[in-house]
């Protein structure tokens, strides 16, 4: 996407609230302000809401949090009238979903289709933001609010002599909308991430042949996906209030029935029988099982080796079985995938698996791909390569602060945010689950209302006592990136190269972007802050400095942490120096 260059104008109508994104946050952003009486708009650079839903049509789309879970909670009729008909919803069903939504609160009147912002400036004087989009229109705005989300932008990944190819090219990020038809073709995919691990079965039931193109394998567990039960429906139907609650108040932000077991004291058979039952149960539930397997190895190394078993109980070949089990990184310091029949698509005549570390790929030529080994033909090609995630949809917008600053020089070193809700030296700008956020570790949507409800009971705060912006403190976004440091330290999650870490998007900073202490911590912190009169935020007046709280000391409540984990957790914190050391 072309970045404007150009300062925006002072023209167009001045409005409360810009939101850009019509995805679930931004359409839920809108809805809540509009609630309030602001005066709200939304932009969308695609033609219809729904966000990641809206672009993500590649074969076996769907979500893995289960649908009922994966669902607005701030209206009860909305709850009543909508009815999921699997597990783990398709992508054209949440997309069914966003519609209805939209159109059930009469959203798209308010939203602008077809438009992207390329820069949005701060007016130190006039205290306003000045928005620019692809139209050419000009915009003018109290408060920008990012609702843009953390999957939505593709990197930019090419390869030598990718134009030459003369069959069909396909993102899976931005797949056709009439969808694709393989049937007697040669395909090839590159890539084993979420979308890979979806699609792969999908197209090798259509596809005369598929190679798939391995650089790194992940962990994926069984989805067990299909109706969901009748009693289920029912027991949520009772009380979704307390179903709802009892999600937000976790760590993932979903019902994952969490242990505080130990994997390395409990009886071998006791963990067999347990990593068993949640496999069978399926999705993320096998996460939960222990609580030493997110920062003790030799707890992890225990999930691994089960996981390692299930594959090669599945595949076949033994040595198409090794090269899909996982080696470079613990179990859950990268995003499980969760799928439909992956591993068993590898024992079709038709499917071939290609190891990129031992022949790497020299490039694409008129045919197909060579590697160093060898020339493949192919039909078409599907790049399934991911996204810039966290940063990627805020910083290509020229996003420029107090003094002109631009918000790709704030964060050339990573991205830094105060709460992830906001960003020092950019007043009046939210982010709806942006970087320092929990976001990509929980259950989307509770992320999503969490945030909202946050930020419109600021802007009403701020309404109410007649304030005209708010903004980090430099010394507050620092004491959180210090805390979220802290959070993610006595984890191994920072061992693998993922792109929590920005680890799959060449010259990007690595630091681990999201915030690792929990949905329910993440919570109580956000409301000790907005009770404690917005601690660690600049408010402002016109030019009067109305509330100067640069010091941020709200901490989360102590956990129930299981006194067994206590002695890894201080370690690692010595050993990154976040801690002194007692000796």
């Amino acid at each position: 996407m072309a970045v404007s260059s150009e300062r925006p104008s002072g023209d167009g109508q001045l409005i409360d609230a810009l939101i850009v994104g019509a995805g679930f946050a931004g359409m839920y952003m809108l809805h809540k302000l509009r609630g309030l009486g602001f005066n709200a708009k939304g932009v969308e650079a695609g033609s219809g809401v729904g966000g990641t839903w809206y672009w993500n049509r590649y074969p076996g789309a769907r979500v893995d949090i289960q649908s009922l879970e994966y669902s607005f909670g701030f209206d009860e009729d909305l709850e009543k009238e909508w009815r999921w008909s699997e597990r783990y919803a398709p992508q054209p069903e949440l997309l069914n979903y966003a519609e209805h939504v939209a159109d059930r609160f009469d959203l798209k009147r308010d939203i602008r289709f077809n438009t992207r912002v390329t820069a949005a400036h701060w007016d130190e004087a006039a205290q306003v933001w000045k928005v620019a989009t692809d139209p050419g229109e000009a915009l003018r705005c109290r408060h920008l609010i990012l609702a843009t989300g953390c999957l939505s932008v593709p990197t930019d990944v090419t390869f030598p002599g990718l134009d030459t190819f003369q069959g069909d090219i396909y993102r899976t990020s931005r797949w056709p909308h009439e969808g694709v038809d393989f049937s007697g073709r040669r395909v090839g995919i590159i890539g084993t991430g979420s979308s890979a691990i979806q699609s792969i079965p999908i197209i090798a039931e259509q596809a005369e042949h598929l190679t798939v193109f391995q650089r790194t394998p992940n962990y994926s567990m069984p989805a067990h996906n299909g109706p969901i039960p009748e009693a289920e429906l029912e027991a949520w139907a009772k009380d979704p209030r307390a179903y709802r609650a009892a999600s937000r108040d976790t760590v993932g932000g979903f019902q994952n029935e969490a242990s505080e077991a130990m994997a390395t004291l409990t009886a071998p058979e006791e963990v067999r029988a347990e990593l068993e039952r949640r496999w069978a149960w399926g999705g993320f539930r096998i996460l939960g099982a222990f609580a030493d397997t997110a920062v003790d190895p030799d707890a992890n190394r225990i999930v691994q080796d089960f996981i390692a078993e299930k594959i090669r109980g599945q595949v076949a070949d033994p040595a198409v079985a090794d090269l899909l089990t996982p080696k470079d990184h613990p179990f859950g310091t990268k995003r499980p995938c969760v799928d439909t029949g992956y591993y068993a698509t590898f024992n079709r005549p038709n499917v071939e698996l290609v190891n990129l570390r031992a022949e790497p790929l020299v490039g694409f030529n008129a045919q197909g791909i060579e590697t160093s080994k060898k020339a493949y033909a192919f039909d078409a090609v599907v790049l399934a390569t991911g996204f810039d995630a966290m940063t990627g949809a805020i910083d290509r917008i020229d996003l420029r602060g107090v003094g002109g600053r631009r918000i790709k020089d704030h964060w050339a070193e990573g991205p830094r945010t105060y709460l992830g809700l906001m960003v020092a030296g950019f007043p009046n700008m939210f982010t709806i689950t942006g970087p320092g956020s929990p976001s990509v570790l929980t259950n989307m949507i509770n992320s999503i209302e969490q945030h909202v409800d946050w930020i419109a009971d600021c802007l009403v705060a701020l309404k109410q006592r007649q304030q005209t912006s708010i903004e980090a403190s430099p010394e507050a976004e620092a004491a959180w990136c210090r805390h979220s440091t802290e959070a993610v330290t006595p984890t191994m999650l920072p061992q693998a190269n993922s792109w929590y870490m920005g680890a799959n998007v060449p010259g990007k900073p690595r630091m681990f972007m999201p915030y690792a202490g929990g949905l329910n911590t993440y919570t109580e912190i956000c409301n000790q802050v907005a009770a404690k009169g917005y601690e660690g935020f600049i408010i402002r007046q016109g030019d009067r400095v109305l509330s100067e709280s640069r010091d941020f000391t709200s901490q989360p409540a102590p956990g129930e942490i299981p006194e067994n984990l206590l002695p890894i957790i201080v370690e690692r914190l010595m050993a990154a120096g976040l801690m002194p050391d007692a000796t």
